[in-house]
């Protein structure tokens, strides 16, 4: 059997002094990781230079034609440049190694970053919603061939941001929320190619300030998706696409084992299922047996870090 190495830490047990041990990579090699996010860090460095770019350039045209709809995504935008930097650092702060200290690693910053976006995305809508309101009250005057121009250079910025962040953001709760903050952008975007239509078209005003209020709605929605599920995961909430009763079901049929308690799944992270529980197994024999088939039956539900402890009697009082 590998040595256990001992380093110079001590704890207090009870009141009695007792040395740790220090735990050895093999000891570590089982803790996972965060799915790998390498073929998104590209794409997400990409869209960071496109959205700051732009983002200066619909700035200066939003103060030009005093337009509430572009200094308003210009506003987006530069929330959307600290999100993506945030969801880049998450990204790779959860691909550092496993430490005695954190035996998971940092594999929720992902988690915590898209809970910040969400809460970003809260108060930018409303902030975008109490300046419409009152652009309403009092209506400036608004140059609409420069709200419609740069508002179809801002669709095309952001679609191809959208395209590019698309293939991670269903995996990972991190990319999803820089990929709300992008969609957020290209709806703003579509809605000064709407206001400054309606506007050279019928000569009212109020169309930008009515359509950035329909736009800081539409953001509040799906900033409410972000961070429930942002929530559920930091609360430890079973998994939507996981059944507690049919991973007993899957447990309790496998031969040898006559009793299934004290089940938990949650996720450590987008992509990353643990499960831990107790079996009873009449027969000591037949526990690695049993190990092994609980790990296989679980892996096809996506649970990949199982944790059992098998009893020979059931011990639950």
């Amino acid at each position: 059997m590998e040595a256990v190495r001992l380093d110079r830490r001590v704890a207090w047990v009870s009141g009695f002094r007792v040395t740790q041990p220090h735990l050895t990579e093999r000891s570590l090699e089982c803790a996972h990781r965060a799915p790998p996010l390498a073929g998104h860090a590209g794409p997400l460095k990409a869209v960071l230079l496109l959205t700051t770019v732009f983002m200066l350039v619909e700035a200066a045209a939003g103060w030009r034609a005093n337009s509430l709809t572009l200094l308003a995504d210009a506003g987006h935008m530069l929330a959307d440049v600290g999100s993506l930097a945030l969801t880049l650092f998450a990204a790779w702060a959860a691909r550092r190694p496993a430490t005695p200290e954190r035996p998971y690693g940092y594999l929720r910053l992902g988690v915590l970053a898209a809970l910040v976006n969400g809460a970003l995305l809260f108060v930018l809508s409303g902030g975008i919603a109490w300046e419409a309101v009152r652009r309403l009250r009092h209506t400036p005057v608004v140059e609409p061939h420069i709200l419609f121009g740069v508002g179809l250079a801002g669709l095309v910025v952001n679609v191809v941001a959208l395209r590019l962040l698309h293939a991670g953001h269903r995996h990972s709760l991190n990319v999803r929320g820089a990929y709300l903050h992008i969609l957020g952008d290209a709806l703003g975007s579509a809605g000064a190619i709407a206001g400054g239509l309606v506007i050279l078209l019928t000569g009212w005003p109020p169309a930008a300030a009515i359509r950035s209020l329909v736009i800081a709605l539409l953001i509040v929605r799906r900033a409410a998706f972000l961070v429930r599920d942002s929530a559920e995961v930091l609360l430890e909430a079973t998994p939507r696409d996981v059944s507690l009763p049919d991973v007993a079901r899957r447990i309790a049929s496998i031969p040898g084992v006559s009793g299934v308690r004290d089940l938990h799944v949650w996720p450590l992270t987008s992509g990353v299922c643990a499960m831990s529980g107790h079996a009873v197994v009449g027969d000591p024999r037949a526990n690695q047996r049993v190990l092994e088939t609980v790990q296989g039956r679980l892996a096809d539900l996506g649970i990949q870090h199982v944790t059992m402890q098998l009893e020979r009697d059931d011990t639950c009082r």
